[in-house]
């Protein structure tokens, strides 16, 4: 493990290549989420979003020294006592991710639970270590969820499923998540790093500006926004991008694109 994270932190965020990875950091505690985490996680998107240069962002964690894995044991429920704070300010922290303009990857290395689960549903793609858990106990704690994490759950998890989530508060396993669909790939320890670069450099190898413009329609299809026109504008600007004229060249050259996005 890096020194960077020798000892317990806020989020790590390091830069490299194209790639931001965030890593959650107080293994200890089971990487819990405190109020300064979530300002830190915050800024960590504010300065992602401003770098042109980030294309994929992987969000995972140190489970160093656990038992068991956990990537995250969830919202630390003392916060809801500071003022400002709460379920209402958590709530930010997902919608601001699944709003980041790059691809975002959580390599979930551990069992999540309670807000935590909609931190991982906020983004783009997942890849699930064999073994893990999640389990969502809002209602076991006397908790209605907030509106924008119950509708990540029913868009991805499916009614039913969601209802089982939010309603018997009794945990998944891996492999039920992963029949959901809700996994690229669910992999053991040994295949782990592999698996997480091949996905990455498979992303990074697209159109950066087809790739941007197409995550903000789904995301827009998906929050019940859709505007025709909007989309159309879009398909229209790709396909007069210098990158779809080099992805057509390269086809038909039997090579691979070199895109520049834009």
């Amino acid at each position: 493990m890096s020194s960077a994270f020798a000892q317990a932190s806020a989020p790590v965020l390091d830069i490299e290549e194209g790639v931001a990875t965030i890593t959650l950091n107080r293994p200890a505690q089971r990487n819990r989420l405190e109020n300064g985490d979530l300002k830190a996680l915050l800024a960590h998107f504010e300065h992602i979003e401003r770098d042109p240069t980030v294309r994929v962002l992987v969000l995972t964690a140190n489970t160093a020294g656990q038992p068991k894995p956990v990537f995250c044991a969830g919202y630390d429920i003392g916060g809801f006592d500071e003022p400002g704070h709460g379920a209402t300010f958590f709530e930010e922290i997902p919608d601001a991710l699944a709003k980041l303009r790059p691809v975002t990857i959580c390599a979930l290395n551990g069992s999540v639970y309670g807000g935590a689960t909609d931190v991982v549903l906020a983004c783009d793609l997942r890849i699930g270590l064999q073994g893990i858990e999640w389990r969502m106990p809002a209602t076991a704690l006397g908790l209605h969820y907030y509106p924008s994490g119950l509708q990540r759950y029913v868009n991805l998890f499916g009614l039913v499923a969601a209802k089982r989530a939010f309603l018997t508060a009794r945990p998944f396993t891996a492999q039920q998540l992963d029949a959901l669909g809700l996994f690229e790939a669910l992999v053991g320890p040994d295949s782990w790093a592999q698996t997480l670069q091949t996905l990455v450099r498979e992303i990074l190898a697209l159109a950066p500006l087809a790739v941007q413009e197409t995550k903000k329609s789904l995301n827009e299809i998906a929050g019940g926004d859709m505007d025709e026109d909007r989309l159309r504008e879009r398909e229209h600007m790709t396909s007069r991008s210098a990158d779809f004229a080099e992805g057509r060249a390269a086809f038909a050259e039997r090579r691979r694109p070199l895109f520049v996005g834009r």
